[in-house]
């Protein structure tokens, strides 16, 4: 009996397996034929063009203008590299360049040097912020774009050039020899107290693990028993490096990040290999809405196993995954391959890209289909929307009158005088504007444009904008008038309401010109409300205990 059934079935699977088999490669045919199609409709075209088009095209230009445009419709990681721009790709993704070593920008003048980097011919040379450049060897750049300026400047280790830049009223010129550039991944880490060290990891390329660990080694030998790792706008990058940073706190053997995607090759889990540096020290984690990527991977792996309570905002929410590949002609696309899942099982992905709006833009997982999933003491967690925080704190904006000061450039130019002024400065975590120097600083700010709207006036504004369509407009319009004049600002009480904030940015500024970047981050931890929230978890380890175990919040 068993065998009458069993010989039909045999025949049925396999008549149905063949049938499938058939289907597949039908398809598989049809869309190969597709795109073959597809190809040669555009080559058609491109050529057609070319001969008949009224006026001469760029078949290059006209050709990548076509390929971006149809990458925009799958997701903004998906990106065409062409060969010219392949150096500047991979100074993002390994952090290395050859050229001068500076950060440069427009400041209306033209290009100025807005950040020499430590160590580097720039700052060896002995060019300073606010430099602004006239020549890079013969050649002005006055009238050149930023990226034009950045192209001179760059090229093959060992080789030299002069710069020629202004500095308030001389002219100077500097012999530089490029170097290999590679900028650091830990801009800054130090201590905040006796007990607690401070690591600020900016980026992931290829040395983030290893610059960590070398400053996680450092703070123990002197003495640090709690560590603030510092993940705020941090955009991410390379997967086995946030792999890596994990495993300096958590054990051998554990995962920390699982890729899994259309092909079998992509899918992959990746495991803490090593003994970690200190898998005991109590660790806080800053993120915030601009903390991506593999900043996401470090912080929910470690919210995953309880090892680390994050504080600040909830993370950008970047879960997918991309990989290089080469084409044509030293051509490459950075092509969106994967989604990552965090230990918990979570994928943090915010944005469907494969759901679009009727407007055409991407769609958001909505709370309520987000899924919850449990950390390793059984915390609830939710994937579908970045990070959240164990801890939530509000990130304070600008004020009108701060934001504009700054965009016009009135706090740069400031500090530069100031640094000509004073040519010793006390350390950055010392350093605080006087009332005097604010004093000099709205004496500087006298003739000089720099307006702005207010919140309140904005809302005005608004509201009139719909009153002029009312029938009653004319009855009200008095009172509006009235109302426009006593909430029209007045810089000189902005500059006293907001003083405090407008003396934190003047610190930081002016700490830049003595301490460049490293200084700038150690001037930024002075009232940092997360900072203040991250030491106070310290002195409380109770309280760290409980949030860990999901007993408390």
């Amino acid at each position: 009996m068993t065998q009458k059934i069993k010989r039909p079935v045999v025949l049925w699977l396999s008549a149905l397996l063949v049938l499938g088999g058939i289907v597949a490669f039908q398809i598989k045919n049809d869309r190969l034929f597709a795109i073959a199609k597809s190809i040669d409709i555009f080559s058609a075209l491109i050529r057609e063009l070319d001969t008949y088009y009224v006026d001469q095209i760029d078949p290059e230009q006209l050709l990548t203008v076509g390929i971006q445009a149809m990458l925009k419709e799958l997701d903004p990681y998906t990106e065409y590299i062409p060969e010219e721009e392949s150096d500047d790709f991979r100074m993002l993704t390994t952090g290395e360049y050859a050229g001068v070593g500076a950060l440069i920008g427009n400041r209306g003048e033209g290009n100025m040097v807005l950040m020499p980097y430590t160590g580097f011919p720039a700052q060896n040379a002995g060019l300073k912020i606010g430099d602004l450049l006239l020549r890079v060897d013969s050649i002005s750049v006055l009238k050149k774009s930023t990226s034009e300026v950045s192209e001179l400047l760059k090229g093959p280790a060992n080789t030299g050039l002069k710069v020629t830049v202004k500095r308030g009223q001389d002219t100077l010129e500097f012999s530089l020899n490029r170097k290999k550039i590679t900028l650091k991944n830990v801009p800054f880490y130090g201590k905040l107290d006796q007990k607690t060290g401070y690591i600020k990891l900016a980026d992931f390329t290829s040395s983030a693990s290893s610059e960590v660990r070398n400053a996680l080694v450092s703070l123990k030998a002197q003495g640090v028993s709690q560590v603030v790792l510092d993940l705020r706008d941090n955009p991410g990058g390379l997967i086995n490096e946030a792999v890596e940073v994990v495993n300096l706190f958590i054990p051998k053997g554990k995962e920390v990040v699982k890729t899994i995607g259309k092909l079998q090759q992509v899918n992959y889990t990746y495991k803490t290999t090593k003994t970690p540096v200190d898998k005991e020290i109590a660790l806080v984690v800053l993120i915030n809405e601009r903390s991506a990527s593999a900043a996401e991977i470090v912080a929910g792996a470690l919210q995953d196993y309880d090892r680390a309570v994050l504080l600040g905002q909830k993370s950008f929410g970047k879960g997918l995954v991309q990989t290089m590949l080469p084409l044509s002609f030293n051509a490459q696309i950075k092509v969106t391959t994967a989604k990552y899942y965090i230990p918990s099982g979570r994928c943090i992905q915010a944005i469907d890209y494969a759901k679009s709006r009727e407007d055409g833009s991407a769609g958001t997982v909505p709370d309520s289909l987000r899924k919850a999933f449990k950390t390793a003491n059984g915390r609830i967690v939710l994937d579908g929307a970045g990070i959240e925080p164990d801890q939530k704190v509000t990130e304070k904006g600008y004020a009108p009158i701060s934001y504009t000061l700054v965009v016009g450039n009135h706090v740069f130019d400031f500090a530069t005088l100031y640094f000509y002024k004073h040519p010793t400065l006390a350390s950055p975590s010392a350093f605080q504007v006087s009332e005097e120097v604010y004093i000099d600083f709205k004496k500087f700010l006298e003739g000089k444009e720099y307006d702005y709207t207010t919140y309140t006036e904005k809302s005005v504004q608004d509201m009139e904008k719909y009153l002029v369509k009312e029938p009653y407009f004319d009855a009200v319009k008095e009172q509006l008038e009235q109302i426009k004049a006593k909430v029209n600002h007045s810089k000189e009480n902005d500059l006293g309401t907001f003083k405090k904030e407008i003396k934190k940015i003047l610190s930081e500024e002016i700490v830049s010109r003595y301490y460049f970047q490293e200084g700038m981050i150690e001037a930024s931890l002075q009232e940092d409300p997360v900072i203040e929230l991250a030491k106070e978890y310290f002195t409380m380890p109770t309280r760290m205990a409980k949030v860990l175990s999901g007993s408390s919040k």
